[in-house]
């Protein structure tokens, strides 16, 4: 374990047992569909790759990436929401699922699937690898949910504090001592 990890959440197994679950029911909901993995970069990542690979070849599946950012390099989302990197094609008429590491305030989620719906897709739906509904601000519609978690703040698996931990193959709870410093 890390240094600056005070405990492990999920581990390595833990994580490939919920996405290969989350794989097998998307599966099974886009079954013979095409559909656009949309990776919220960066870090969604992680996930991405491993939940695209966890569902069946009966799903068509191709891959953009988008960027925003509320947070900046800071714990607390400032509210404002900046699209870094937009996707690469459209997504007028295709079902797009929403790849996201962590759904907490809400705050770029609720705006990235208004922005991608105004776009004309098909249908937009949101898979999470983490869920913090206590910390919502905004309302979002989670359609597929890895882990529910307490209000820690989480790092590794592609979750990062100041772009570092993303390597970790786990999820962990930060150290309050390493972001209280800054």
């Amino acid at each position: 374990m890390h240094q600056d990890v005070k405990e492990i959440l999920y581990s390595k197994e833990e994580l490939g047992q919920r996405i290969a679950e989350l794989g097998a029911e998307i599966s099974k909901d886009y079954a013979g569909e095409s559909v656009v993995l949309v990776g919220v970069l960066k870090g969604a990542i992680v996930f991405f790759t491993d939940l695209a690979r966890a569902i069946d070849d009966n799903v068509d599946v191709s891959f953009d990436f988008i960027s925003c950012s509320s947070y900046g390099n800071s714990t607390v989302s400032t509210g404002v929401v900046r699209i870094l990197k937009d996707l690469d094609r459209p997504v007028e008429g295709k079902h797009v699922l929403v790849v996201e590491d962590i759904v907490d305030t809400g705050t770029t989620l609720h705006y990235l699937l208004g922005n991608l719906k105004s776009r004309g897709a098909k249908s937009v739906r949101l898979v999470a690898l983490l869920n913090k509904p206590e910390r919502r601000k905004v309302p979002v519609d989670v359609d597929y949910i890895g882990f529910t978690v307490p209000d820690y703040f989480v790092v590794g698996f592609g979750l990062d504090y100041a772009e570092q931990y993303r390597q970790l193959p786990y999820i962990g709870i930060l150290k309050e001592s390493v972001y209280e410093e800054a």
